[in-house]
């Protein structure tokens, strides 16, 4: 079987109701799976608002400096149209 990632999109935007929403995150994610992806939401709004060191961000919401330079590094290697269509959607 192949996986279609537009097929989890489709489905996520079929959902208008949070709970219901979560329910679905709940079957498809594991907790440590739905932790990660809001880890690496908290550390794209961090590094967009630009407040913070990447190893204060690493201290201060316990996500690993992996995880935060892989994060800025996608930032970094977009261009500036893309970088504020993300901040936009983020912040």
């Amino acid at each position: 079987m192949r996986a279609n990632w537009e097929s989890v999109i489709e489905k996520v935007l079929s959902y208008p109701d949070s709970d219901e929403l979560n329910v679905l995150f709940q079957l498809l994610l594991t907790e440590e799976e739905r932790s990660a992806v809001a880890g690496r939401l908290k550390v794209f709004q961090l590094l967009l608002q630009g407040e913070l060191s990447q190893r204060q961000i690493s201290a201060d919401y316990q996500v690993s400096i992996a995880t935060i330079t892989r994060c800025s590094n996608y930032l970094k290697n977009m261009n500036n149209e893309h970088r504020e269509l993300i901040r936009n959607m983020v912040l």
